[in-house]
């Protein structure tokens, strides 16, 4: 490969790009191990595909926002570097698929000439941070919730303490109690809150601490009902920094926030969380209230003729939401499978500048919301739309299901989640007509236990199974019932039922809604005619559906496909040579000195105090690895490094390195502080590479 230069303006922006062309040749050339490559690389959005060779780019929107120019863009490198198609995902990004790893520096060179980055858009980063698509114009907010979370990803964006964490980590904002970025899903979720001191308004948050989805969903608990705004960034990083510490890294299925909250219990973290506050960079962070304010359109468009009239009306019953600005309206967008093609997107855009603000927001359901159109110009908006295959009724509603890419793309996917989705949706249109209009009932569906598609907080939820069926096996559903948000940072997990064939799926819909319409109650909402019911109730009823002695072949072949099912996880990522994982983290710890020496130069000791603390973990982490002893956290490093090396003598520290290390936390982040860490994290470096190439020499290590 040869090597690639970029022109932009940001420096740490160009330095990012030449990285991941450098390391992409360094791994190339088989001189980084894979897995240190693998996290480098999705750090930076660029995360391997089910089908070999090709990765998935994920392009990382604060908050789902997006301007015309950002849609040209995307759809420009989407053309030039992938398939033409923009995938709207449920954390309100854009994912491109089908991408050459060679060819990444320079899409995102590309992307970042009009703001657009990939930077921890995957990995053990701080994720995309979401809010409320309605965020700024909903009329049951407190107040606009859109520069906070932006706040957030600025203030995240690069930072030392959440580069390398044991996992991801997922941060919300909802506009109002309705709770419509799922508070109680997040790591960290926050709901705004108004109180009044002399008559005067003071802003906070409802905070809510350790949700999370995937395997074993887990409903986050409440930290407080109500924190300054001025509190909210420097307890985010206060969390991150125990998380980081404390956090498992070995064992992924354990290594989310709810498992070591679920461990120590709640008061004990927030205790840790309330000890970290000496070192933090900063005690109050105030932010900007004002934000970017969009320029709202003026111009009344003819009234055209509606070609369809019956679909029009439809459609301002299901897809228009009345703004707190008087006279605008948004509206509500439904992408099948949160699947736009280049030449709509760009058509699209062109509608947004004549009769919309420039302030698209994608949403966590796929789907689109343009907002600040004129009321007198959505028969304008609506012909427009509707050539463009944007205008379908239903937002939002029981007939816009949620899903996930699936055996598609993923890696993961274990059965086909886009095309069910696209069968329901035809049932549902076809057959039950009227339920463009219900959104209390949510379909949910994800290929696999994993919940990109959110299956686990869904009123009628399934994620990709599969069932063996005499010596064959068969694609498969898991059936999950009553999840959902109820409101102010509260929900509840969908419970699982029973699995059933895939090929099966609509009948179990139509099981579901026969059962409803036929026996709830009069105005009784789903979810509270399941909790009436239980769980055995729907067992009983699905449960001819999952039974064998009516197999048919259809059965053992998923939806639009024509071979039959194998059962198989997606081809895994190129690999590269196998090198010394210990020269790899020692040169990892070196990295972080270097960075930390260049912050320290710059002025910002706190992050010169982290990236040296990093430098610290990762060099401790090498000698560990290298006599077999597990590094499961960064705690159980420090531990075990005083246990193994710094007790029997091997190496020599002027104290232990627990209480080496450990003044991190116990000292506020001063100059003289910064230069006496940072050279205490050289000198032990040093020490241990001098160590380990002695080991080498005598034969004593491999």
């Amino acid at each position: 490969m040869q090597g690639f230069r970029t022109e932009l303006e940001n420096p740490l922006v160009q330095k990012d790009i030449i990285e991941l062309e450098r390391k992409i040749r360094l791994f190339r050339e088989g001189k980084i191990h894979e897995e240190k490559f693998r996290s480098l690389r999705l750090a930076r959005g660029v995360y391997g595909q089910r089908q070999p060779g090709v990765q998935m780019i994920r392009i990382k929107l604060p908050y789902g926002r997006l301007t015309t120019q950002q849609l040209y863009r995307i759809s420009d490198v989407s053309d030039t570097y992938a398939t033409g198609n923009l995938h709207i995902t449920t954390r309100q990004d854009i994912q491109l698929h089908y991408v050459s790893l060679e060819r990444t520096p320079e899409l995102w060179a590309e992307l970042e000439k009009d703001s657009v980055t990939l930077r921890e858009a995957c990995g053990n980063t701080v994720r995309n941070v979401t809010a409320s698509p309605m965020a700024g114009v909903d009329p049951d907010e407190p107040f606009d919730v859109t520069p906070y979370a932006h706040t957030f990803f600025e203030y995240f964006l690069r930072n030392p303490i959440c580069q390398d964490m044991g996992r991801k980590f997922k941060i919300s904002f909802s506009a109002s109690e309705k709770d419509t970025a799922y508070a109680f899903m997040h790591d960290l979720g926050f709901i705004p809150k108004v109180t009044y001191e002399n008559g005067q308004e003071i802003r906070g948050f409802k905070v809510m601490l350790g949700g999370g989805l995937g395997s074993q969903p887990h409903i986050a608990e409440k930290v407080t009902d109500f924190m300054h705004e001025d509190d909210i960034i420097p307890f985010a990083e206060s969390v991150i920094r125990i998380f980081d510490r404390y956090g498992e890294r070995a064992k992924r299925n354990k290594a989310r926030l709810k498992y070591l909250i679920q461990e120590i219990g709640k008061e004990a973290f927030l205790e840790l969380t309330e000890k970290e506050r000496l070192a933090l960079k900063n005690r109050t962070y105030k932010i900007d209230h004002a934000g970017a304010q969009p320029v709202l359109p003026q111009t009344i468009f003819p009234v055209p003729e509606i070609k369809d009239p019956a679909k029009y009306e439809k459609w301002l019953r299901s897809n228009i939401f009345p703004q707190k600005q008087e006279g605008y309206v948004a509206i509500g967008i439904r992408v099948q499978n949160g699947d736009v093609k280049t030449p709509v997107a760009r058509k699209f855009a062109e509608l947004v500048k004549e009769a919309a603000a420039d302030d698209i927001r994608l949403t966590n359901t796929q789907g689109i919301l343009l907002r600040f159109v004129k009321e007198e110009n959505l028969p304008y908006v609506f012909e427009k739309l509707d050539a463009l295959g944007l205008a379908r009724p239903g937002f939002e509603s029981m007939a816009d299901i949620t899903s996930c890419p699936g055996t598609d793309t993923c890696n993961l996917g274990i059965s086909n989640s886009t095309g069910i989705t696209r069968e329901l949706e035809r049932v549902m249109e076809e057959e039950y007509p009227g339920l463009v209009y219900n959104r209390d009932i949510t379909i949910k569906i994800s290929g696999c236990i994993n919940a990109c598609g959110q299956h686990a907080i869904a009123a009628i939820g399934f994620h990709g199974s599969s069932m063996k069926i005499g010596k064959m096996v068969a694609p498969a559903l898991q059936v999950l019932l009553g999840g959902g948000p109820t409101g102010n940072g509260e929900g509840v997990a969908s419970e699982k039922i029973i699995k059933v064939p895939s090929k099966r799926g609509p009948q179990v819909l139509r099981t579901l809604l026969q059962d409803y319409f036929a026996n709830a109650e009069e105005g009784e909402l789903y979810n509270h005619y399941y909790n009436r019911q239980g769980k055995i109730y729907f067992y009983d009823l699905l449960n001819p559906l999952a039974k064998q002695d009516n197999i048919t072949p259809d059965d053992f072949i998923d939806w639009e496909h024509s071979e039959a099912y194998k059962p198989e996880i997606g081809i895994g990522e190129c690999a590269s040579v196998m090198i010394d994982l210990v020269a790899t983290l020692l040169y990892e710890a070196e990295e972080r000195i270097e960075w930390s020496a260049g912050a320290f130069e710059a002025g910002e000791y706190a992050d010169s105090i982290y990236h040296a603390y990093t430098g610290f973990i990762n060099s401790a982490k090498a000698l560990l690895v290298s006599e077999g002893i597990k590094t499961n956290t960064q705690a159980g490093i420090v531990r075990d490094f005083d246990l193994h090396f710094v007790n029997t003598g091997k190496v020599s520290l002027p104290s232990t390195f627990n209480d080496l290390v450990y003044q991190l936390n116990q000292q506020e982040p001063t100059k003289e502080f910064a230069e006496y860490y940072l050279r205490q994290s050289q000198l032990f470096n040093q020490q241990l590479a001098e160590l380990r190439n002695a080991q080498l020499a005598e034969g004593q290590v491999s």
